[in-house]
């Protein structure tokens, strides 16, 4: 059975950096389009960031170009978000979401196709 599990959150200060991955188990993830999202506590689940089957990426939020990356690693059937100079507002519960969209929605909430999504990680920026 297709199953997406995130990994690789955890407390770090500010001004770190932690690398979050989604991997796919049960499909070859190369074949999905991939959006991580993050929701903090009290606010609605915000799209950041998403590679499309074709490697293309989008960045919902200019902000975060300076200071996340998302990429692939077909070796690992994964797709990971490198994420640094975290701050506090950082801080929510990462997840990751494949669907078999050509390309990344507009509207990161608003997909083409039927999302598959792993259960989250929590990332907590505190010194």
């Amino acid at each position: 059975q297709a199953h997406l599990a995130e990994s690789g959150g955890g407390l770090v200060q500010p001004g770190g950096s932690l690398r979050l991955s989604c991997a796919a188990d049960g499909f070859t993830l190369d074949y999905y389009t991939v959006t991580w999202f993050r929701q903090a506590p009290g606010k609605e689940r915000d799209g950041l960031s998403c590679i499309d089957r074709s490697d293309r990426t989008t960045y919902y939020e200019d902000s975060l170009k300076d200071r996340f990356t998302i990429f692939r690693d077909n070796d690992r059937n994964t797709v990971s978000l490198q994420m640094s100079s975290l701050e506090a507002e950082d801080t929510a519960i990462y997840s990751c979401a494949a669907d078999m969209s050509m390309t990344c929605p507009h509207n990161p909430h608003n997909p083409e196709a039927t999302r598959l999504w792993g259960q989250g990680t929590q990332v907590t920026v505190s010194s």
